[in-house]
């Protein structure tokens, strides 16, 4: 759990505070923390005197294993569960603790615990607020690319009606509407955007728009046909040569469980990318053999710099975007759907490292599955 400044601004005025107990000699307050499912520890936010110095936390020190007189111990409690303790200490004296100082310390303990309980629920609801917006994000990035696919066809209808034709407007009509679609998504986009404070990296699913139908099964081929009747269409429209696949291996046809079809959300992703990213006239496609699939470009090789920042969440490559918008995460996205399919995609340069007859230059963005999921269906 990460605390607000607010919350430690707190704690040290309320350490503080204690500086006319002329026989205190440490106050020390702790936090319940855990990290990576290891049993809670208490670590030290905040003590009295303060030299600017930070203190282990108790588990660390060998000093409190020692049970002593002079130090007690003031729970901080949510309920029956421990979240902090405030640590006393005072000087050596054959004196009985005061009792008015050891009601104080009581009574501090209890507003801390109330203050930190709301510090536990404030984050708790910041990080719910951050994967909600984190897969709003998600889904707004993944609308994008139906909506970029509708434009194409609608574009490539509008060059097959005549000049004087009565339909050209209801197209027309069509791409205006589209295009107000894509300004709202680019505003839902930028909401999405907005800095929330610093919080520890979630673990939240990727929850993503349902992909495939009710139906109980489908094969990597009709999932791929779609994507590649769209490609072959925005490669007409950009003026570019596409390369469907040269064959289709055995695996791609055997039938595959619901999961599998985030394979078309990696594949989408991956020919927007191509297709926004690459210089115009360069050459794209999607190839496919018994190590994975992969869809290439011709164009400008990236950086061994980008090479894997470019998998960051956020991370935009300098080089290649240029002024062309979008929120650099698609390869992110693509990467963590492959890996729960226990899956990778990496970036092969040039593309013909993953098949000799692809071209010898440009960029390759593979998709490998696992090993059980390629093999070939036996005779």
């Amino acid at each position: 759990m990460q605390l607000s400044q607010r919350f430690l601004n707190l704690v040290q005025q309320q350490l503080d505070s204690f500086a006319a107990e002329s026989v205190l000699q440490l106050l020390v307050v702790y936090v319940a923390q855990s990290e990576d499912g290891a049993p809670p520890g208490l670590e030290a936010v905040g003590h009295w005197p303060s030299n600017g110095k930070a203190l282990p936390a108790v588990e660390a020190d060998p000093d409190l294993r020692t049970p002593s007189a002079h130090r007690r111990w003031y729970p901080l409690q949510e309920g029956s569960i421990l979240i902090g303790v405030l640590r006393a200490e005072r000087f050596t004296t054959n004196e009985a603790w005061p009792e008015s100082l050891d009601q104080r310390l009581q009574a501090t303990a209890g507003a801390l615990a109330q203050c930190l309980g709301l510090e536990v629920d404030r984050g708790r609801l910041l990080n719910q607020l951050s994967e909600q917006r984190e897969q709003i994000g998600l889904m707004v990035h993944q609308l994008r690319n139906p909506l970029t696919a509708l434009r194409t066809y609608a574009q490539l209808l509008l060059r097959k009606l005549d000049p004087e034709s009565t339909q050209r407007s209801l197209v027309e009509g069509l791409m205006n509407e589209q295009d107000q679609l894509t300004r709202y998504i680019s505003a839902l986009d930028d909401l999405t955007q907005a800095k929330l404070p610093a919080l520890s990296e979630t673990t939240a699913p990727l929850l993503l728009p349902p992909v495939v139908s009710k139906v109980a099964s489908r094969n990597v081929r009709s999932l791929l046909e779609p994507l590649i009747e769209r490609a072959a269409a925005t490669a007409t429209l950009q003026g570019r040569q596409w390369h469907s696949p040269s064959a289709w291996p055995e695996w791609t046809n055997e039938l595959r469980p619901n999961s599998y079809g985030v394979i078309a959300e990696i594949v989408a992703n991956l020919l927007e990318n191509a297709f926004r990213y690459s210089p115009p006239k360069s050459s794209i496609g999607l190839d496919l053999n018994n190590l994975g699939l992969c869809v290439w470009d011709g164009g400008d090789e990236i950086t061994l710099e980008e090479s894997e920042r470019i998998f960051q969440k956020g991370f935009r490559g300098l080089k290649s975007s240029g002024k062309t918008s979008g929120s650099g995460i698609g390869l992110y996205i693509g990467r963590q759907l492959a890996k729960e399919l226990e899956g990778d995609l990496e970036l092969i340069i040039p593309p013909c490292s993953f098949d000799n007859h692809l071209p010898k230059k440009g960029n390759a963005f593979v998709l490998r599955l696992p090993a059980k999921s390629l093999k070939e269906v036996e005779a």
